[in-house]
C-alpha cells in the first residue's frame, strides 16, 4: 500500500485526535485503526456506524482502504474524531461532496468538551446540599 495515493484528514473530538488516510485503488474493505481491525478497535456497533456515516451519505462505501491513527480521550470521542477525519479526507478526494457532508453535519467539529469544576461546588454544576439549620 506504500505506493498508492491517499487523502489525509485530521479529526478531533473532546480530547481525541485522529489522523485518517483514505488509500485509493484498494480493495475497499481494509480498515485499520492503530494497526487493529476496525471492528476489533471499535467493538460497539454505534461507534462503527458513526465512523461509516461519511461513506454512506456520499455513496463511497468500498472505494477506499482506510488507515487511522487515533489517540487521547475515550472510545466514543475517538469515534467522533475518526468520523470528522474521514469526512475531511473525502472532501480532499472530491470537493463535490462538500454539500452533502455539510447537509449531514459531518464537516462541523463538535466543540463540546468537559466543563471545568468551579470553586465551592462538588463538580462543574453540582452544589453541596443546602441545609437550613
Amino acid at each position: 500500500m506504500a505506493d498508492t495515493q491517499y487523502y489525509e484528514g485530521l479529526g478531533r473530538r473532546k480530547e481525541s485526535s485522529a489522523r485518517v488516510r483514505l488509500h485509493t485503488g484498494g480493495t475497499g474493505n481494509v480498515a485499520t485503526v492503530n494497526d487493529k481491525p476496525l471492528a476489533e478497535y471499535f467493538s460497539r456497533k454505534v461507534d462503527q456506524q458513526q465512523i461509516n456515516k461519511p461513506f454512506r451519505v456520499t455513496g463511497t462505501e468500498g472505494r477506499f482502504d482506510i488507515t487511522v491513527k487515533v489517540d487521547g480521550g475515550g472510545v466514543t470521542g475517538q469515534a467522533g474524531a475518526v468520523k470528522l477525519g474521514i469526512a475531511r479526507a473525502l472532501l480532499k478526494a472530491d470537493p463535490d461532496y462538500r454539500k452533502v457532508l455539510r447537509q449531514y453535519g459531518l464537516l462541523t467539529r463538535d466543540a463540546r468538551a468537559k466543563e471545568r469544576k468551579k470553586p465551592g461546588l462538588k463538580r462543574a454544576r453540582k452544589a453541596p446540599q443546602y441545609t437550613k439549620r
